[in-house]
């Protein structure tokens, strides 16, 4: 199968290069960074390493740019697109485990920090648990590490990502695909953390995150035509 590897990247100028290293170290697919307008000199690091790499006019967001991905991948005919984050917390080695999954039929393929290992009690972690519980409560089916990050598409699932709008790489996007009978597995792996720069997710924004998700997955998606 033919795989590409979509690195969203933004103000992430300390952790592209050794995000890109990592997955030519593990990985024979193929990748797109796809540099979100940073404020920093990302762009420059990737011409100076001859990365391959979509440099945004404008700061469009994660979605977007994750869809631009998911059109590139169109565009040269891949058969899965595996969204890889820029910042240095997913690890390579793992990728191929999704691969793996999508060549077994499955839709969607989850990198799940809580597959084999036990999710922590820690208030980190409280919205992944209600995030979780809710998921089962609406489709029945459980995900452990629903805002992981790291997840591999099949084509029909890029397509359906790329050319439609509302499909942001969310818990609530997860929801609508199980609704619609789409098959999604997680695979165990690990994460790192973050070395370099900061998450845009301060206290305020994950307050405003959670309660987006929230009412999306109790009062969106469950009407949502299918």
């Amino acid at each position: 199968m033919k795989v590409l590897i979509i690195v969203p990247a933004y103000n992430e100028s300390l952790n592209i290069e050794n995000t890109i290293h990592d997955i030519k170290d593990h990985c024979d697919y193929d990748y797109v960074i796809v540099n979100d307008c940073s404020k920093d000199n990302t762009g420059e690091v990737c011409v100076k390493n001859n990365f391959n790499f979509i440099d945004l006019p404008i700061n469009y967001g994660l979605t977007s740019a994750v869809q631009i991905g998911l059109k590139y991948a169109i565009k040269y005919d891949y058969d899965v697109a595996i969204q890889f984050d820029g910042d240095g917390q997913h690890q390579a080695c793992y990728i191929k485990g999704l691969v793996d999954e999508i060549a077994l039929g499955n839709n969607i393929a989850i990198g799940s920090r809580f597959v084999t290992e036990k999710k922590p009690w820690s208030a980190r972690m409280l919205g992944s648990r209600v995030l979780s519980t809710l998921i089962r409560f609406v489709t029945g089916k459980k995900i452990n590490d629903p805002t992981s990050g790291m997840r591999a598409f099949d084509k029909e699932t890029i397509i359906e990502y790329a050319n439609n709008m509302n499909y942001p790489p969310e818990p609530d996007t997860l929801v609508y695909m199980l609704r619609k009978g789409k098959k999604v597995k997680e695979v165990q792996v690990e994460m790192s953390d973050r070395e370099f720069g900061e998450s845009y997710l301060n206290p305020i924004r994950s307050i405003t995150y959670m309660t987006e998700m929230i009412i999306s997955i109790l009062f969106v998606q469950i009407f949502r035509k299918r």
